[in-house]
């Protein structure tokens, strides 16, 4: 039987190409926004443009936003982070797990095409050829074919279970465009350097209208804004939201007072640690043998170098994958088990003192390091040095991604399952720039998992997969990313969520 309709208007979009178009630089003049004016509500998005250390073509986060906002997919997140009908208004799954079978809604494409099942179907199977090789295309590899079914009915079928397909079908990549146009749910003009987005009033999409529409919403308008910006504006009353905020950034909440909002954290899962750049292992280098990246996790006071920021409840770990997770067979613990710090720090020492290059007198090992911009990249850098100067390493920071040995990882996983952080840091994803240290062993085990017969299987294949990914210390985690928000309370439709994703659709409501 087919899930039951979501009760919310039906959407359409303006143009994608001008959502991806407009320039995100902001260059002032937040000047007459504010919480008064009700007929909008003024929204900052922390954007220092695209990851470098990302290896796929993620988006920007105003771009994404916007992608999201403009052109949604067969399903979308709610302000929660739950998977809710778009497209398509329902759907069911096989009992085997390997058919996925949504009705779409009825109605229209934005330029007046109907919306069938043979022009969704067209739709999907471009947004996957645009994914291009990135780490989502490898999560989305189970994906067998698309077909389009009599009247308005699509079927995905998968070579194997994806119990996570919905949450990667919500994501912006995978909003559907037709004729160069997106499916909604808002349309899009520009006002300067801000996008103004407005919900589409359901009878344009062929759709019964709802009454006293205009009355209901109200427009959303996005200012793309570098972090001590963000804040400044916020504390200012000129916006009563920022999204999007990362660790660099989070020491310039200390200015927001209680009165003027509430710092808000989602609970994320993914990575953040220290990527070990291919560059650094060349040839005799310190880095080219995986006891001595190993002796860099061994140095690191994961919750002292938390601390200056003074976030509550966040969790360390030596684990590449979160521990917990759905699937997880408990089988991997935290590394070095009960060894006191001290103790790893003079092993991992003893391992500095006795190594040599192969050619070439002995000297002190000294490592260069890429941090993003942000006032809060000052204190980690300051803990790491001091925790490698304990086993006498030096580290320097580079403004240059291409000069580092080191590099800061801070990305969210887009679904809970091990299988994300191994795609994440796979063979597959190094060879694109920046080009990063990987584990062909583990991506061995990665590509057996994706044929395994059963789900244990599966699970198992993918615990050796992290197995071989930790023995070869390509990436030193330091525990869960931390995503922050600040939030009016006058603010509806924003809470908090494990994608820390937060879309635009709901924020245009009308508070009651």
């Amino acid at each position: 039987m087919f899930l039951p309709r979501s009760q919310r208007p039906a959407t359409w979009a303006s143009k994608v190409a001008l959502a991806l178009a407009f320039s995100l630089a902001f260059s002032g003049g937040l000047a007459g926004c504010g919480a008064s004016d009700t007929s909008s509500l003024d929204v900052a998005v922390v954007d220092d443009g695209p990851d470098p250390v990302a290896p796929d073509t993620r988006l920007a986060p105003a771009r994404q936003m916007l992608r999201a906002a403009t052109a949604e997919g067969l399903v979308a997140f709610d302000a929660a982070g739950r998977v809710i009908p778009a497209l398509a208004d329902r759907w069911i799954v096989t009992d085997d797990g390997q058919s996925y079978i949504f009705r779409l809604r009825e109605g229209t494409w934005p330029g007046g095409d109907p919306l069938t099942a043979e022009s969704a179907r067209r739709a999907i199977r471009s947004a996957l050829r645009n994914l291009g090789d990135t780490p989502l295309s490898r999560d989305l590899d189970g994906i067998d074919e698309v077909r389009a079914m009599a009247g308005r009915v699509v079927e995905i079928r998968l070579n194997r279970p994806m119990p996570y397909l919905l949450q990667l079908l919500a994501q912006p990549e995978l909003g559907l465009d037709h004729d160069g146009e997106g499916a909604g749910p808002m349309a899009m003009t520009r006002s300067g350097d801000v996008a103004v987005l407005t919900r589409i009033e359901p009878s344009r999409l062929g759709l019964p209208a709802i009454q006293d529409w205009n009355e209901r919403t109200r427009r959303v308008r996005l200012h793309p804004l570098a972090g001590p910006a963000a804040v400044e504006a916020f504390n200012a009353g000129k916006v009563d939201l920022v999204l999007g905020g990362r660790i660099q950034d989070f020491v310039e909440t200390r200015s927001v007072g209680i009165l003027r909002g509430t710092i808000q954290l989602d609970p994320v899962v993914g990575l953040f640690g220290l990527q070990v750049m291919a560059g650094a292992t060349a040839k005799d280098g310190f880095l080219s043998l995986a006891a001595n990246r190993e002796a860099l996790a061994m140095a690191i006071d994961r919750p002292a170098l938390i601390a200056p920021f003074g976030v509550g409840g966040w969790v360390p770990t030596t684990r590449i994958v979160t521990p917990s997770l759905d699937g997880d067979l408990g089988t991997i613990g935290e590394r070095w088990g009960e060894q006191p710090l001290e103790q790893r720090r003079a092993l991992a020492g003893a391992r500095v003192r006795a190594w040599r290059p192969a050619e070439g007198a002995p000297g002190p090992v000294r490592l260069r390091i890429w941090l993003p911009q942000g006032g809060g990249s000052r204190p980690l850098l300051d803990r790491l040095v001091a925790d490698f100067g304990t086993i006498g390493v030096g580290l320097e920071r580079v403004p240059d991604l291409s000069d580092a040995d080191l590099a800061l990882v801070d990305d969210v996983a887009r679904y809970p399952r091990a299988a994300w952080f191994l795609n994440r840091l796979s063979c597959q994803q190094a060879k694109a720039r920046p080009r990063t240290l990987c584990s062909p062993e583990a991506d061995d085990r990665v590509a057996e998992a994706a044929k395994a017969a059963t789900p244990a299987e599966r699970a198992a294949l993918l615990t050796e997969g992290e197995a071989e990914l930790t023995a070869a210390n390509v990436f030193i985690p330091f525990g869960t990313p931390i995503r922050w928000s600040l939030v009016r309370g006058s603010v509806d439709g924003f809470a908090t969520n494990p994608w820390g994703w937060h879309p635009l659709m709901p924020l245009s409501w009308l508070p009651k």
